[in-house]
């Protein structure tokens, strides 16, 4: 019986950053991710595509041919815009800034969304959610161990 893929949702700051830094948690994820493994499976939003895009032309011009250049080597699914009916039904406890990107992850069946925003930390509804939210480094923690153990079984 095949193992489950991890399903990460990667918050724009966390695309960002593994683009910009060529260490840290991050990049291993983004590194990760290019790796094609059977156990990790990337996903991000349309909305956070739209936001790294704007914040690289306005802020960063000098990383535009290298997010052009690698994001296809991430194999992302990107999940559409949401739609303003499933916005309103989790509006309230976050930022609205934040609420397409939530909302994202939740169309993405995402088991973790990874985000180095601490406004999602104090997000009111968390325990409703099917996933976890968590930091970049907090998932390097979590996923290399899985990672080493699924690659021995996939040896033998």
């Amino acid at each position: 019986m095949a193992k489950k893929r991890i399903k990460v949702f990667l918050d724009s700051n966390v695309i960002l950053s593994g683009f910009m830094s060529d260490k840290g948690p991050p990049r291993i994820i983004l590194d990760l991710l290019s790796l094609e493994l059977p156990v990790l499976a990337g996903v991000t939003g349309e909305y956070n595509i739209i936001e790294i895009e704007r914040n690289l032309k306005k802020k960063m011009p000098e990383l535009w041919s290298v997010y052009k250049k690698y994001l296809p080597d991430l194999n992302l699914e990107i999940i559409p815009l949401p739609d303003r009916k499933s916005l309103e039904q989790w509006s309230g406890g976050i930022n609205a800034s934040d609420m397409p990107v939530l909302v994202s992850a939740i169309k993405a069946k995402a088991d973790y969304l990874i985000t180095g925003d601490k406004d999602f930390t104090g997000f009111k509804g968390r325990d409703k959610l099917s996933f976890k939210i968590i930091t970049p480094s907090k998932f390097v923690d979590i996923v290399i161990p899985v990672i080493r153990v699924r690659s021995c079984f996939l040896q033998n």
